[in-house]
């Protein structure tokens, strides 16, 4: 059988993207796959096609990008349990793409996973709703789970315009906090304002990040698009501060299935999401780039 992905031969601009069709390989006992509804670009996506963040496994090239992917099961290997054709389901990371890319990722019509690398989903759901949600929702409620409870503490949260500090916002704002958004247009904290700062973005605003947490306050990062360089006053670390950070490469399946959980229960409202086809996968990661998008862009199949 023969389906479509995107597929990069080297690294460089946007243009490296380019959509060919592929042969699928047979399952393994222990694999099922999806056919694709959804599949969401993440900041991750760009470094890697950029060549800023190295893939590991040898050799590199060819690579299909894409960390995550929404659809429904249209095949399971003979030893798999627990699905069947047709379950609405979606996965992210856990190999699929990355640096790490065990498996190609999830810009394709098809996805081959492990069965227990993936969590169900209601039949009912709006797949390009929720793959607006899906891997920055993952990071941002594991990464707020580290600042401890949120209910009426004050809570920043820098790259709020983007698609890990939108969801860390809203999910922020459902747990009764009150949230301080930063995006590139804001002014900075004020020394001592705030509990805690959830951050995607380090770099030259890192010290401001620390200064602005009160005695007992906690820092988590999550991302560093302003570059992991920083500095900071070590005796701010005296006023009982605690920094920490998160990051999706430490997921597994169970993981996965109880951050879903977690989510669909808190019933959030819809992401802002641009809807692109596979095809414009170039396109969608220039945009990005540019900064041109609020929230997530959601690459689906056909035209």
């Amino acid at each position: 059988m023969k389906s479509r992905a995107v597929v990069m031969r080297k690294m460089g601009g946007p243009e490296v993207l380019s959509l060919e069709e592929r042969e699928l390989a047979p399952l393994a006992r222990d694999e099922v796959r999806i056919r694709a509804l959804a599949s969401a670009v993440n900041h991750s996506d760009l470094e890697i096609r950029a060549g800023n963040w190295a893939i590991r496994r040898v050799p590199a090239l060819p690579y299909v990008p894409g960390l995550e992917v929404v659809g429904d099961v249209s095949e399971i290997g003979s030893g798999v349990d627990g699905l069947r054709a047709g379950d609405r389901v979606w996965t992210m990371m856990q190999g699929l793409g990355g640096v790490r890319a065990e498996r190609d990722g999830g810009y394709a019509e098809h996805v081959t996973v492990s069965a227990s690398a993936v969590a169900k989903l209601p039949a009912s759901i709006d797949p390009i709703a929720f793959a607006a949600v899906g891997l920055a929702g993952v990071t941002a409620y594991e990464g707020l789970g580290k600042l401890g409870t949120l209910r009426e503490k004050t809570i920043v949260v820098t790259g709020a315009s983007g698609g890990v500090g939108t969801l860390a916002v809203l999910l922020a704002r459902t747990a009764g906090a009150h949230v301080i958004a930063l995006d590139r247009s804001s002014p900075l904290p004020k020394p001592s304002s705030a509990d805690a700062v959830f951050d995607v973005v380090a770099g030259p605003i890192f010290s401001e990040l620390i200064a602005s947490l009160r005695h007992g306050g906690r820092y988590c990062i999550v991302g560093a698009m302003g570059g992991g360089d920083v500095h900071f006053d070590a005796w701010s670390l005296l006023h009982a501060l605690t920094l920490t950070g998160y990051s999706t490469e430490d997921l597994d399946g169970d993981g996965l299935r109880a951050a879903t959980k977690a989510l669909l229960e808190l019933k959030l409202p819809e992401v802002p999401v641009t809807v692109m086809p596979l095809g414009d996968a170039a396109r969608a990661h220039a945009m990005l780039e540019r900064r041109e998008v609020r929230g997530r862009i959601v690459l689906v199949p056909g035209g």
